[in-house]
């Protein structure tokens, strides 16, 4: 008897068909484990990015201006960041923002969403006090708080400054404002230091073990440190099956090794596929245009709709980004800012470094802050780097004295066309690229459909 290639003899399967169906087995395990952990392992990535260049949970923040040497994936030149690396073992921390133009985010290294602050956030940027909850808290809640219970000890706190007027220094600035301090006064909690991340590098992204198995070891480290997430309780059975479990060694034989390597190379040429070749039709912006959506539309942080978890508008969001909230991408004017993709020319080709474009902003942006276009290396997923050390174009800027109706036209290749000014960003030929659009404060006709870019024009 013999299904689809498969031997059985009276029903019971041969040893080739034992060997083939448990390595089929293993392998669709470890692939689908793949995609689901994925932003566990990119989270877990920031937090050892930031610790190898010296910032500390609870001890030591920074601040960072980000150029091209910072690898990030889709990070920006916008705005300066301060990553608040946190840890809520001995119990819950105060985050206090101050007044002023902050963008703030707290996310647990799952990546899952934690709580909003500052402008998104139910401060709305007037200031105030953040208390973060540990796994499991169910001690008093004071009150005067705004409250978020993470999933995870370690939670990221991303701090974002406006510099409103193109006062970088001023944003920089007032990330320091920011204090964070244990909720319980009688616990010893120095006061944490600052470093200036901006002059050297860094890389605060998965890349060097997306596609082996140093994958599965960092997916181990954070599975084997911190609770389980209840609604993963049957994924967590395939990665024990996989040899992956908390308070288990993690020790591949060689078997093991080979299909966990493969699985991440599938699984890494899934989630760039879905990314980069969205097939859902709410991904199209206008039906004339080659814009996409950033991401697939959530409004609950955590990409749970009211049936199902949209795993394809996760899968595609964490290969591109970090992060993610209910007023991240919000479709109206009380977002904080709108994020759309564009990665295809008008013809609907992928952009690639070798040739030259033109992109015509009709002009005024409707935006209440400004507006920018940052170029991405598509195979790093962060701010393309060449001898120009530029990849975003702002209306901060670059072209803040524009004024009137005249449309903007920004160009992106290996070489300046001669009237670019300095309105071009370099590309690598071989390399594809893609950007994000981004308008802060975004107003009503940015989501209307009485205003639009144009598309990428090869010259």
């Amino acid at each position: 008897m013999a299904h689809e290639g498969y031997e059985f003899d009276g029903g019971y399967p041969g040893p080739e068909t034992v060997a083939r169906v448990y390595d089929e087995i293993d392998l669709a395990r470890a692939v689908s484990a793949y995609r689901l952990f994925y932003p566990t392992v990119s989270g877990l990535a920031i937090f050892k990015g930031n610790n190898a260049i010296g910032v500390l949970e609870n001890r030591v923040f920074g601040t960072l201006q980000t150029e091209p040497k910072h690898v990030g994936f889709t990070l920006n030149s916008d705005t300066p960041y301060a990553p608040l690396l946190l840890d809520l073992r001995d119990g819950p921390l105060v985050i206090e923002l101050p007044p002023g133009p902050l963008i703030c985010i707290a996310m647990d290294l799952n990546q899952r969403w934690v709580l909003d602050m500052g402008l998104p956030g139910p401060d709305a940027g007037q200031g105030g006090r953040h208390l973060l909850l540990p796994p499991g808290y169910d001690g008093d809640i004071p009150q005067g708080y705004y409250v978020g219970r993470s999933t995870t000890y370690r939670v990221l706190g991303g701090i974002r400054s406006l510099p409103v007027g193109g006062d970088v220094p001023g944003a920089l600035e007032r990330l320091t404002t920011v204090t964070v301090r244990p909720l319980d006064p009688a616990r010893e909690f120095p006061t944490p230091t600052w470093l200036d991340l901006t002059p050297g590098p860094q890389d605060s992204t998965p890349l060097a073990w997306e596609n082996n198995l140093g994958y599965w070891r960092a997916l181990h480290e954070a599975i084997d440190s911190e609770p389980a997430l209840p609604e993963f309780h049957v994924a967590y059975g395939d990665l024990a099956a996989l040899g992956i479990a908390a308070g288990r060694p993690f020790e591949p034989d060689a078997r093991m090794t080979e299909i966990l390597e493969r699985a991440a190379l599938i699984g890494n040429a899934q989630l760039r596929v879905q990314s980069f070749a969205d097939r859902r039709p709410d991904r199209v912006v206008w039906p004339d245009r080659q814009w996409e959506w950033a991401a697939l539309r959530f409004e609950n942080g955590d990409f749970e709709q009211p049936d199902r978890l949209d795993v394809e508008a996760r899968e595609k969001w964490f290969y591109q980004a970090i992060g993610a909230s209910p007023a991240m991408f919000r479709r109206d004017t009380k977002a904080g800012s709108l994020y759309w993709l564009g990665q295809r020319d008008a013809a609907g080709a992928y952009l690639e470094g070798g040739r030259t474009y033109r992109l015509t902003v009709p002009q005024p942006v409707p935006g209440s802050l400004f507006w920018s276009v940052t170029v991405y290396d598509a195979r790093t997923r962060s701010q393309i780097r060449t001898d120009q050390d530029k990849a975003v174009l702002s209306s901060l800027f670059d072209f803040h004295d524009s004024t009137g109706s005249d449309p903007i036209d920004l160009y992106f290749g290996p070489t300046a066309p001669a009237d670019a000014g300095n309105r071009w960003i370099q590309t690598l030929p071989g390399t594809g690229w893609f950007v994000y659009f981004r308008i802060y404060g975004p107003q009503a006709p940015a989501f209307d459909g009485s205003w639009k870019p144009g598309d990428f024009e090869q010259t």
